[in-house]
């Protein structure tokens, strides 16, 4: 079943995919959780804390080791994280063959240009600086979604 409010994605199986979401501080999961609700998406999202851990959750290893096979419907990543950062991990996935077609919204509160031109020049699909609204959220995976 389509979520109301959201454009539906050229795969219907992409409305099942979960959406992982890589941040490190609570309060911003809970925004961004937030955002996610108030246009009633139906996929499950995926919260981990860092970067070593979005690795572990995409290559099944560690504590995601059972996991239920397959790559997310959308990656969103903080920048800014201990243990291995949201630059270094678009690095790993964008440079694998099996992980670099996972759509990438970048979510940081970086207003540096360096940082921009680092995450396009990656292949990052998007870039939202925090703090957001719902509307820019839903308006940014929309878009990412129907490339």
């Amino acid at each position: 079943m389509r979520a109301q409010g959201w454009a539906r994605p050229r795969s219907p199986v992409a409305e099942l995919k979960r959406i992982l979401l890589v941040e490190d501080s609570t309060n911003d999961v809970e925004l961004t959780l937030a955002a996610l609700a108030q246009h009633d998406l139906a996929n499950d999202v995926v919260v981990v804390r860092d970067g070593a851990e979005a690795l572990d959750y995409l290559y099944a290893r560690s504590a995601y080791a059972g996991r239920q096979f397959g790559n997310p419907a959308l990656l969103l990543l903080d920048l800014k994280m201990p243990k291995v950062d949201g630059l270094d991990v678009l690095r790993t996935i964008k440079a694998d063959p099996a992980l670099r077609s996972i759509p990438v919204v970048m979510l940081t509160s970086s207003r540096e240009e360096q940082d921009l031109i680092a995450s396009y020049a990656l292949g990052v699909n998007s870039y939202v600086v925090k703090p957001f609204t719902p509307d820019t959220m839903k308006e940014k995976i929309e878009a990412v979604l129907a490339r």
